[in-house]
């Protein structure tokens, strides 16, 4: 999944040599010192990227987070070749580059990650340009009703209504945990949709289209809410993240 949460897309099966494997890097991960847990982080990270199976999800790291894609590789992105297109319902298309965007002005956010599938985050730092300042500046048709957002894996799509596209804790993000997006974690930038379930916070962002209605993401397409609002959406009743 392109939000660090998903099941088996493929449901390919794991062999129990390998399963008992995952269990006993599981049972690392929870006793292992701090500087262990963050050399595991990082190594999950590293191979998650080339691993088309989600096996990868299923092992625990010390940030807390699981990394999934629904695609077999991710071209990786740096200021030199990074673009954000913004279009579809608006007087001024326009596309920025990374440095463009560091140059906006910058909010920072810090609120708890609620995956869908139970694991939470408490008290991570986004920070990024609102992503309402940025519709603004293209000059949003009086018939917009909806956003949706692609994202340069060529696999994953997003929505939100522009109602909930102009709540102030939405960001175009461009750091988390206090240090620049890494690829692993969606970057260089990503979606960060803080009062929602972590689907919605789009990985690899690369286009934002104004649309006239709302049209279902990646995950919606499966079965997952389109109003991923946490604690009140998805049949879950989590504490809130806003």
């Amino acid at each position: 999944m392109n939000s660090e949460q998903s099941e088996e897309p493929d449901g390919r099966p794991i062999g129990r040599r390998v399963f008992l494997g995952t269990l006993g890097l599981g049972a690392l991960g929870v006793a292992a010192a701090p500087t262990l847990q963050r050399g595991l982080e990082g190594f999950l990270g590293s191979v998650a990227g080339k691993d088309p199976t989600g096996l990868t999800g299923l092992l625990p790291n010390g940030g807390g987070f699981r990394y999934y894609s629904v695609a077999a590789s991710v071209p990786h992105k740096t200021a030199a070749d990074y673009r954000l297109r913004i279009d579809g319902l608006v007087d001024h298309p326009r596309t920025y580059t990374l440095d463009e965007l560091r140059a906006q002005p910058q909010t920072r956010l810090v609120k708890d990650v609620q995956c869908v599938t139970g694991w939470r985050v408490p008290g991570t730092p986004f920070e990024g340009v609102r992503l309402s300042r940025l519709l603004d500046a293209a000059g949003v048709h009086g018939t917009a009703r909806a956003i949706r957002f692609t994202c340069f894996d060529g696999t994953y799509t997003e929505s939100l209504t522009l109602d909930q596209a102009r709540r102030p804790d939405i960001l175009v993000a461009l750091r988390m945990q206090d240090k620049d997006i890494g690829h692993d974690h969606g970057g260089p930038v990503r979606l960060y949709v803080a009062p929602m379930y972590f689907y919605k916070s789009a990985k690899w962002l690369s286009g934002i289209t104004v649309t006239d209605r709302v049209e279902p993401g990646y995950w919606e397409h499966l079965g997952y809410d389109v109003d991923a609002w946490v604690g009140k959406s998805n049949g879950r009743t989590d504490v809130p993240t806003s």
